[in-house]
């Protein structure tokens, strides 16, 4: 799964129909470019391969007033909307997707309706747990990490990682149940 393609099909999903210099500068106003491979070839090539996979609809449109070629105008077709809702979805739940992904999906969260939002993202605080626990039913009773050395640091990250993760999930449940942000149908 890629956060160049959620984060495009997103952006042309919230103009209706953009050019890609329009998804461009959204995505760099965004700051994604910093952290995310969104860079402007990138953009570009999802772009063409995506409206030739079928998910975006590309439209010519008045040659550009500079005297260049015509601007091209994406957008989404029935299906990019599925997979851009099927891409957000799996992103939020998934207890292991990229720091990229997962800032690329709460980027676009606000296209979920709330009550959706918080059961994936209570779906990826369970898999987060479970996670947890799966790696601390592998090790012996009695474990002392600092003992193992460097496996026992690396065993160390994956819980820190897991408790951080869920920390931080439940920590935006929490505000999208207290009402952050304006979402799908609000």
């Amino acid at each position: 799964m890629s956060a160049v393609r959620l984060l495009v099909l997103g952006v042309v999903r919230r103009h209706g129909r953009a050019h890609g210099y329009q998804v461009r500068a959204d995505l760099e106003s965004w700051g994604a470019h910093e952290w995310s491979t969104a860079t402007s070839g990138s953009v570009y090539h999802a772009l063409k391969a995506m409206t030739g996979q079928g998910l975006l609809l590309l439209h010519e449109t008045r040659p550009s007033e500079a005297g260049g070629p015509p601007r091209m105008e994406y957008e989404l077709t029935q299906q990019g909307e599925e997979a851009y809702f099927a891409l957000l979805r799996k992103a939020l739940t998934s207890h292991d997707p990229g720091l990229d992904l997962i800032a690329a999906a709460v980027g676009l969260i606000e296209d979920l309706p709330r009550a959706e939002a918080i059961s994936l993202l209570r779906k990826r605080s369970e898999a987060m747990a479970s996670w947890r626990a799966s790696v601390r039913e592998g090790l012996p009773a009695e474990t002392d990490l600092d003992e193992w050395g460097p496996v026992g640091e690396v065993v160390g990250l994956w819980l820190h990682t897991a408790d951080s993760r869920a920390e931080w999930t439940d920590r935006l449940i929490r505000r999208l149940e207290s009402g952050a942000f304006r979402m799908a149908g609000e």
